[in-house]
């Protein structure tokens, strides 16, 4: 059996929080490589289970591991999340002890693919989770969206402070010939900016690649992510049994936003209690040995 090597972020920090005891059943909303639910899984037998659900066909070929090692303790189910509620029942899953919801990238997703989430290699830019249920990719958006509707995109959610000057000459290359592949908007993004960029990038402890925030962007729109995480947060809720956990790692301070703002609904409504009243960010040892740490947010509540 191999075991993906793709690190699972804030690990003991999940554990913490969930506190995975025996016979419990949890829901990994975003199931990726399987690094937190096979961590779950070690704690919750002999009979707990995980339901693992991803929206990437691809991931769930590759959390096939899980059932190899664990057998019948592991679900696995290739859907959207905003399917909670319709996927619990038709599983039969229950009751939920716990629910974890990890909005990062994994390792397969960046490395493993040819639909353009990674600037390390240069693919078509689709940048669809699932094709099957997406007809918009990033390519659509580049070559057809208005200037200042891309602008907004990257201000908004990729948090690009130079949106303006990178969609101004999106819409000058494209006059020129399609935008279609990674390397093609890797080098507009780099004749965008301007030279202050770079030095106050060399000035970083921890510098992000110059492509980071646009890719991050047309990701979350193409995939609608800040609306669909808006449809789970209460679907999560309802389904989580008296006493149940839920942890949240998000990676965008709107998708922290959102959740913040959920999590503190919910609690001034007596439904949950905060377990962190702050979110819990990476150690700098973590974030040393896995870069793509450096972002991440946990937030925690159990319900009463």
């Amino acid at each position: 059996m191999i075991v993906p090597t793709h690190k699972p972020v804030l690990l003991k920090e999940v554990l913490k929080y969930l506190n995975p005891g025996v016979n419990e059943n949890f829901i990994d909303c975003t199931i990726g490589e399987g690094g937190h639910a096979r961590e779950i899984l070690k704690r919750n037998g002999p009979a707990g289970k995980v339901l693992g659900i991803d929206l990437d066909p691809l991931q769930i070929s590759v959390a096939q591991w899980l059932a190899v090692e664990f057998k019948e303790r592991v679900v696995l189910v290739n859907d959207s999340y905003t399917n909670l509620t319709e996927i619990v029942e038709r599983k039969k899953f229950g009751p939920v002890n716990g629910i974890l919801l990890d909005l990062g990238m994994s390792s397969a997703q960046l490395e493993n693919t040819e639909r353009g989430f990674s600037f390390k290699i240069d693919q078509v830019l689709d940048m669809r989770y699932n094709e099957d249920m997406n007809y918009l990719t990033a390519e659509k958006i580049l070559n057809e969206w208005g200037q200042e509707e891309i602008e907004r995109i990257l201000r908004e959610y990729g948090e690009e402070k130079f949106a303006k000057r990178i969609a101004q000459r999106i819409v000058e290359k494209r006059r020129e010939k399609r935008i279609k592949t990674t390397f093609q908007l890797l080098e507009i993004i780099k004749e965008a900016l301007p030279s202050r960029y770079w030095k106050e990038s060399k000035k970083k402890k921890f510098p992000i690649h110059y492509g980071t925030k646009v890719f991050q962007a047309l990701r979350i729109a193409v995939n609608d992510e800040l609306e669909n995480l808006q449809k789970v947060l209460p679907q999560a809720v309802a389904v989580l049994a008296p006493g149940g956990r839920m942890v949240v790692i998000s990676f965008h301070s709107l998708e922290d936003r959102i959740v913040k703002r959920f999590f503190n609904e919910q609690s001034k409504k007596k439904i949950v209690r905060l377990l962190t009243p702050k979110p819990i960010t990476p150690s700098r040892e973590e974030i040393k040995s896995n870069i793509r740490a450096r972002s991440a947010k946990l937030r925690a509540v159990i319900k009463i």
